[in-house]
């Protein structure tokens, strides 16, 4: 044993001492130019190529670290053997990710290649401005020499747009709404945020199913269509008018859009707004990605109809340029609160040069009449697509039931089920009104079918004895009266072109002689 101790010490002695020799005869820089070289050699025959992807670059945070690492997030959990596990702010999901020096193979278009997370310890650190982390992360990405053009144009665009979409799916909605007065927060940023909690979808709203499947259908086609906005030169944007009475369900349908879609919501107080370029800087602070709502249109500033607010004016010439800038408040002079948006203003911000400053948006506004608006808001272009929310119909009422008591349209007995068809139209119920009859007996689902035929009975007897159910001698139905609104809104809005152009014709005919 003493004599394989001896035999070890004199080995290294030797080892120590070649070392020592070759470090005398050859300096470190012909060393490293040696090492360099035989690394170039060994890369001309390689058929790989490597690139370093690292968590920062210089002092700024590598955004294709951050994409990389959230794109191998969703094959990792699958194929990975050994996972790190992250929650970021604001999310509510749990992100797998590779553990340190760890590798993991990828496939895209039928091209496979190879990630490997590299972990290192920093060398000391002098004086710095901003500390780097003790430790050095980074991906390198093993490909094909064949295939690099491949990768790089279009394997990492994909990556991109991938990671995004498993970033906005994991990170929780957000619900903004302008700062009071127009103030900034702590970041500087004119909009405040909750996180959106909103249960609501298209699965539990109370609507007709033909006419959801309608708006679904709507959505989808904006969501998916960047190409067909670009090629159209068309901003990709798109806006959605609902009116009908209160309590239909138009909250509930906006809430139902931000779930189906990923979208944030940014609701906006019109009240709090001051002037036009204010109203443009808001527009400006928003994301791609979202709603923007303003609900009650009708009730939030004086936007109403100039056809009918003509009779109480008493112009006896008016500039074509003056045609949509009317003060918010409905004069020449600021309200109260110093509000002088006009309506100018709210039109260029969903239809003007400002409302594509940026992408994949939808504008929504909300009204209980729609007859009280401006026909210059109704137009396609600004609200391309408008949707009525009735009163509580056949299929809405069966929505509602499935909702709150968990009945099948078969689970309720048939003759029940065909008086509810028979005077649901006539009660005029909102679901509002229906869903609050089913909660109060939810422990009690006889109970609460039976209290709810007997609401709609009564409030159909009542609608025929005091005269108000429309339909009834000869009167027009529901729809047919909004559908009649609607169109002479839109009427009204030709006639004042055409009046507009005649009294340019007349001041041109004036300036002439």
């Amino acid at each position: 044993m003493k004599e394989y101790w001896t035999s070890l010490a004199s080995l290294l002695g030797v080892l120590a001492f070649c070392q020592s020799l070759m470090q005398s005869i050859f300096p470190p820089e012909l060393r490293f130019a040696f090492l360099k070289f035989f690394n170039r050699v060994f890369h001309l025959f390689s058929s790989y190529c490597y690139f370093d992807i690292t968590e920062i670059d210089g002092v700024n945070t590598n955004e294709l670290y951050n994409a990389v690492q959230l794109y191998l997030s969703s094959s990792v959990s699958i194929a990975g053997n050994r996972l790190s596990l992250t929650r970021a702010v604001n999310s509510s999901s749990i992100t797998f990710g590779l553990s340190n020096n760890d590798s993991i193979v990828d496939t895209f278009n039928n091209v496979t290649v190879l990630w490997e997370h590299v972990v290192t310890q920093r060398q000391t650190q002098t004086f710095a401005w901003r500390p780097l982390p003790e430790e050095k992360r980074g991906f390198t990405l093993r490909i094909k020499k064949r295939d690099k053009a491949l990768i790089l144009t279009s394997y990492l665009d994909f990556i991109m747009e991938r990671a995004n979409e498993i970033r906005r799916k994991n990170q929780d909605r957000l619900l903004y709404t302008n700062s009071r007065g127009g103030s900034l927060d702590s970041r500087g940023h004119p909009w405040e945020s909750v996180p959106f909690k909103h249960p609501s979808t298209f699965e539990t709203l109370a609507m007709d199913p033909v006419k959801k499947q309608q708006i679904m259908d709507d959505l989808k086609d904006f969501a998916e269509g960047q190409m067909f906005y670009q090629k159209t030169g068309r901003a990709w944007k798109r806006g959605y008018l609902l009116y009908g009475p209160p309590g239909t369900g138009k909250s509930s349908m906006i809430a139902a859009m931000a779930n189906h879609l990923g979208y944030d919501i940014y609701d906006l107080e019109l009240t709090e707004v001051h002037s036009n370029s204010e109203l443009r800087k808001l527009l400006m602070k928003t994301s791609s990605k979202s709603i923007i709502v303003i609900e009650d249109i009708d009730c939030s500033i004086n936007l109403t109809n100039r056809k009918k607010n003509s009779n109480a004016t008493t112009q006896t010439q008016r500039s074509y340029y003056d045609m949509e800038t009317r003060p918010g408040t409905g004069s020449g002079e600021e309200s109260g609160n110093g509000n002088t948006i006009t309506l100018s203003g709210l039109l260029n911000f969903t239809d003007g040069l400002w409302s594509c400053c940026g992408s994949e948006r939808i504008f929504v506004f909300t009204t209980n009449h729609i007859e009280k608006l401006d026909p210059a808001l109704l137009r396609s272009g600004r609200m391309d697509m408008h949707i009525h929310m009735s009163y509580c119909d056949f299929p809405s009422l069966k929505i509602l039931l499935k909702n709150y008591l968990g009945y099948e349209e078969e689970d309720v007995e048939e003759d029940v089920l065909k008086e509810m068809e028979r005077v649901v139209d006539r009660a005029e119920m909102t679901p509002a009104d229906v869903s609050e009859a089913l909660i109060k007996n939810r422990r009690d689902k006889e109970k609460a079918v039976r209290e709810l035929l007997e609401d709609l009975k009564s409030r159909g007897e009542g609608n025929v004895k005091d005269g108000k159910l429309r339909g009834q001698s000869g009167n027009l139905t529901e729809l047919e009266i909004v559908e009649e609104e609607e169109k002479r809104a839109i009427d009204s809005q030709n006639e004042e072109e055409d009046t507009d152009e005649e009294e340019i014709e007349v001041e041109d005919n004036i300036c002439k002689d």
